[in-house]
């Protein structure tokens, strides 16, 4: 059973205007025409429709200026809904988020682990019916799914070049069988991108277009927006952080290059040095797990990693030692970003730094507080992701959102529309 879709797909100005609706919360329409320069004619037109298809409510007046209290208007949240599924080896996590990108469901089920690829997607299919009925959602009201999962990407072949852990997965046609089981169209993005999208599309950045996420959860990669639009590169692959070198002459690291930043301070490599110095169970056989030879242990690198942080966070000396031994490396990664795209916020996002932020956040503060270029100018707003164990599938399902009706959005629009707060459309109490 296919997915239902508005009888109108937003498109041209209605896409811009249902944009400038969805980002500035409420809104009349005066308000919309000032933030995108749009004809009072052409705004009626296109809001008449708009809610003529069910998408967007009138929800009252605005305080009273003296002249005729205006009408506002909002989204219909629970018009339409989308699905966001994150695969992973140690886990997948599943989120069903409604028109505003609000998450209303949601549940973490086993990863990827050692089962085949035709399996876990089958398992997938019956997980996410399993997630709409729960929801008690329409399912003829979810619009698709937006599939996340590590990088690097192809559009044809979904996972390529895959870390070792997930070597199983190289070339496996992974959108178009979640689609074929599932009925619903799938969107397949890697984990950092709809980290960073997900983070604009529900308001964690409030007024910022132009920003970028960290990402670490078992790798370390970026998502990257720029004036609210994403940057991926010409494959679907900016961002690729952890495979920058920090030691040219060093460990060759499973994408080919020596010295990879994911090789001395990702998740993976800590995990092992936890091992080898007895602070987790479970010494792993073979080289480091950033390297293309190693023996996977059944628990995954990630819930590993959050024990390790737990321990730190429980007073463990030796474990705050081991994390903060990839302190340098993980700030050269926020460096290195801040620098090439001259930030003003920077989310940390991501299973792995949510376990440890108490490490890694006051670290990369003082970092770029001390060596960002353009410190004098602006400082690095650095914050950590409030939804960053879940932030790549509430993405997976915003990138469902933004595709169908926001396709051709303004690059400057919905920033625009955060910086334009006219007190006269405030609701009245």
């Amino acid at each position: 059973m296919s997915a239902s879709h508005p009888p109108h797909p937003p498109t041209g100005s209605t896409s811009v205007i249902l944009d400038a609706i969805r980002a500035a919360g409420t809104i009349s329409r005066i308000g919309i025409s000032n933030v995108t320069g749009l004809t009072g004619a052409t705004v009626s037109t296109a809001v008449r429709r708009l809610i003529d298809d069910g998408l967007v409510l009138e929800v009252g007046r605005a305080e009273s200026t003296g002249g005729k209290p205006r009408v506002l208007l909002q989204l219909n949240a629970d018009a339409y809904y989308a699905l966001g599924v994150h695969l992973d080896h140690g886990a997948i996590t599943y989120a069903l988020t409604d028109l505003a990108g609000a998450p209303i469901s949601g549940m973490t089920r086993p990863g990827a682990g050692q089962v085949t690829p035709r399996t876990v997607v089958e398992r997938m299919s019956h997980e996410v019916t399993e997630l709409i009925t729960q929801a008690q959602v329409d399912r003829e009201r979810v619009l698709g799914i937006g599939l996340v999962s590590p990088g690097p990407l192809t559009s044809q072949t979904g996972m390529h070049l895959t870390p070792p852990f997930m070597r199983s997965w190289e070339d496996y046609p992974l959108d178009s069988e979640l689609s074929r089981l599932s009925g619903f169209p799938v969107l397949l993005e890697n984990d950092a991108t709809a980290a960073a999208i997900g983070e604009y599309w529900t308001g964690g950045t409030e007024r910022e277009g132009s920003f970028a996420a960290l990402y670490m959860s078992t790798g370390i990669g970026a998502g990257i927006l720029l004036s609210g639009s994403p940057h991926r590169g010409a494959s679907g692959n900016a961002g690729e952080i952890g495979h920058i070198s920090a030691n040219v002459t060093g460990p060759k690291c499973w994408c080919g290059a020596r010295g990879c930043i994911e090789s001395y301070g990702g998740p993976a490599a800590l995990v092992t040095r936890a091992q080898e110095r007895g602070l987790l169970p479970g010494i792993a056989t073979g080289p480091d797990p950033a390297l293309d030879t190693v023996a996977v242990d059944q628990t995954s690198i990630a819930e590993q990693f959050a024990t390790l942080a737990q321990l730190s966070r429980s007073g463990d000396a030796a474990a705050t030692e081991l994390l903060e031994e990839s302190i340098p490396y993980i700030a050269h990664a926020a460096h290195i970003l801040a620098n090439t795209l001259d930030l003003r916020l920077l989310m940390l996002s991501g299973t792995s730094f949510g376990a440890a932020s108490h490490i890694y956040l006051p670290a990369i503060r003082e970092a770029l507080d001390n060596s960002f270029f353009a410190r004098d100018n602006h400082p690095v707003e650095v914050r950590v992701s409030q939804s960053a164990d879940t932030a790549a599938a509430i993405g997976g399902a915003a990138l469902v959102l933004q595709s169908e009706f926001v396709p051709e959005r303004s690059s400057t629009l919905a920033s625009k529309v955060r910086k334009t707060e006219d007190v006269s459309e405030h609701p009245a109490p």
